[in-house]
């Protein structure tokens, strides 16, 4: 084998070879700001985590070399980290499936094909593309305790609202409400591009046999749209444990820590509490649990996911 290429190799004029090698070079010096992007911005600071994951530092100081005691404080000695991933795993076990449905449902009404339907897209979507901090500010007024738009109106009903963020049984549900609302543009519309991707020949067959509109939804539409419906639940699942304005806006955490989540608690131990190498094991800790997580998922796809 080496003796054929040797000879192959042999065989190509010396003009090709070096035209070859020149545009090997003019590709790698084209690639060459991308790779050291990747390898300065992403690449370097991974490495950096996760030396800084093993170490004690306040940020000013040398770090101090602890070895795993930073992850063994974390899982048996800090209740509030405890108290921490449980929010946060209500937070994600209430906020995808509301925004999954959700997002179903209004990329349903935006296929429908009547007058107005693109002004509802845009209407859906605005949000998402909204800031964060205005989105926060505006539903804290909506949830307020006295004055709030929900309260006063449950006042004309004769119920006494709660106090939405103030209240540790309802501020996770009020959060799950505003992240919905806020988040579900961008799975509608990867739902809705799934939605124009099924051949309407389909239901002409299924209406010519007689089958009814919820018959047509759940042996079509739901079966073809699963590739798409489960690229919208893994996203929308990493991103619940990534929420971070919505609680800084609305709670910051409270009261006590029972809205707090595992990015806001991250946040509070690195830049209030000054302790960077514990931050950096709650970073990594959180990105095992999300891989192995999503290998599950991935691995539940074959038995519900329809490619074909």
């Amino acid at each position: 084998m080496a003796i054929h290429t040797a000879v192959r190799r042999a065989d190509v004029p010396p003009e090709v070879r070096r035209n070859r090698r020149r545009r090997t070079l003019e590709g790698w010096l084209f690639a060459l700001p991308l790779v050291f992007g990747i390898v300065a911005f992403q690449a370097a600071p991974i490495v950096v985590s996760m030396y800084t994951s093993f170490t004690s530092w306040d940020g000013f100081n040398s770090p101090r070399l602890v070895g795993g005691r930073n992850y063994v404080d974390l899982i048996a000695n800090d209740p509030i980290f405890l108290q921490v991933v449980r929010n946060t795993i209500v937070f994600t076990v209430l906020g995808v499936p509301v925004t999954v449905v959700l997002a179903l449902v209004l990329a349903l009404l935006g296929n429908l094909k009547v007058p107005g339907t693109a002004f509802l897209r845009m209407a859906f979507f605005t949000p998402y593309v909204m800031n964060v901090v205005a989105i926060g500010f505006v539903w804290y007024y909506i949830f307020g305790p006295t004055n709030g738009l929900i309260n006063q109106f449950l006042r004309t009903l004769h119920i006494t609202g709660p106090a939405w963020l103030a209240d540790s049984a309802w501020v996770i549900p009020a959060v799950v409400v505003v992240s919905a609302w806020q988040g579900v543009g961008y799975p509608m519309m990867i739902l809705l591009a799934g939605l124009q991707g099924i051949p309407e020949e389909m239901y002409e067959a299924a209406r010519i046999d007689g089958a009814s509109a919820w018959s047509r939804l759940w042996r079509i539409t739901l079966p073809l749209l699963t590739p798409q419906i489960f690229f919208v639940t893994i996203s929308q699942f990493i991103a619940s444990f990534q929420v971070f304005g919505l609680i800084y806006v609305l709670t910051k955490g409270g009261p006590g820590y029972s809205s707090s989540v595992y990015i806001f608690y991250l946040w509070q131990v690195a830049f209030q509490q000054g302790k960077f190498g514990y931050a950096a094991a709650m970073a990594w800790l959180i990105v095992a649990l999300i891989a192995v997580l999503t290998w599950i998922q991935w691995k539940l796809q074959k038995k519900w996911v329809f490619y074909d």
